[in-house]
């Protein structure tokens, strides 16, 4: 049986992708060549850095006014790709984890980055969880495999640009008066994101609704325990123009959640509770949709399974974020097309960005023609 290089190098592969790329196949693997041999080195390089958020950022759980990051690079035949990996508290990752996590990578048994399916099975085998780092790699991968190709993730995917779903504006847990503040703030976006799971979550949704009556999203993460009080408070939310509850309870309550997506007048989204493409199938019939975040997912690929099977499932998806550069949020957004919602708004949330890509015009995620992840360093 032929290996992936030689199917790869025998141009077999334009056949399948021609109704994904259209008219630009025979462009694609023409211009493709002439960097890409099916042979070279692998390159993986890394470095930290800390975002610095707008405001301090505010959830059920924690507060904090910045997120390390780990940027990373993969160079093959002159070609780099761009990944990075965001590390907010409860992913339980750090610059040193990741640090040791990269440090372990050896790519140096690989010389075709096309190889997608091999390599990320190498690193995801490396160690358990680290899926932050795994991001950072994965996206990295693309980006390079997409810019070899000369074509942006969503067209390889064959996704219409212009199916993208508005994005939402996360608001933190916050003083009334900074609340109204970030409200207005967020004039340009159609749909707002808020967190809750504290002792002012009326107060919270209250003060935002004598401001706009623009639809609104909850995020509580996990911060109602008793099912019967999240019952009430969906209806409550009901009646206020909120689109759907996220992550109300905790994860480890499948029972009560169960039976509050039963009985919900809105619809329930797992984000905690859904990780990688195993929690799929176990958010069935628990939630009525799942949050995909390529932090959790550890990357693209997984990501893309993730998605393919819960719209199979006929589940709401919405792909989110953590606070990241545009690196991150351009990759997630490939998929954009695909999610019935979109929280990319992270980039927006930090005031240190070093990439520039997608972008949000009048609310909308936009993307754009580069290729690979869609991202230009700054």
């Amino acid at each position: 049986m032929k290996n992936r290089r030689q199917f790869i190098k025998e141009s077999a592969i334009a056949a399948t992708l021609t109704a994904g790329l259209g008219s630009h196949t025979s462009q694609v693997f023409a211009t493709g060549r002439d960097v890409y041999s099916g042979k070279g080195k692998l390159k993986l390089t890394f470095k930290p850095y800390t975002l610095q958020l707008k405001h301090v950022f505010t959830i059920s759980t924690s507060s904090r006014s910045t997120t390390p990051v780990m940027l990373t690079q993969i160079e093959y035949n002159g070609i780099i790709g761009y990944g990075e990996a965001s590390m907010p508290p409860y992913l339980g990752e750090s610059h040193e984890t990741v640090t040791r996590f990269l440090s372990k990578v050896d790519l140096s048994g690989f010389d075709d980055p096309f190889e997608l399916e091999n390599i990320l099975a190498y690193v995801d085998q490396i160690a358990p969880d680290n899926r932050a780092a795994k991001a950072s790699i994965d996206i990295a991968l693309h980006d390079l495999v997409g810019k070899i190709m000369k074509q942006p993730w969503y067209k390889i995917w064959g996704l219409d640009p212009s199916e993208t779903p508005n994005t939402s504006y996360t608001i933190g847990i916050d003083t009334p008066e900074v609340v109204r503040q970030k409200v207005k703030e967020a004039a340009p976006y159609k749909i707002l994101k808020v967190k809750l799971g504290r002792d002012t979550d009326k107060l919270m949704i209250s003060t935002i609704r004598e401001v706009t009556d623009k639809p609104i999203c909850v995020d509580v993460n996990q911060g109602w325990k008793d099912r019967n009080f999240a019952l009430d408070m969906a209806h409550w939310l009901h009646e206020r123009n909120v689109v759907f509850l996220e992550q109300p309870m905790p994860k480890e309550q499948i029972d009560d959640m169960a039976w509050l997506t039963q009985n919900s007048p809105l619809p329930t989204m797992g984000d905690e509770a859904v990780q990688r493409l195993d929690d799929v199938l176990k958010a069935y019939h628990v939630y009525s949709g799942i949050n995909i975040k390529l932090m959790k997912s550890t990357g693209m690929r997984e990501a893309h399974k993730m998605l393919t099977l819960a719209k199979a499932l006929k589940m709401k998806v919405m792909i989110g974020c953590m606070t990241e550069t545009s690196c991150a949020i351009s990759a997630a957004a490939q998929l954009a097309p695909m999610a019935d919602w979109a929280d990319l708004d992270g980039a927006l949330l930090i005031s240190n960005d070093v990439y520039k890509g997608t972008e949000i015009v009048n609310g909308k995620v936009t993307l754009n023609a580069l290729p690979g992840i869609g991202v230009q360093k700054t």
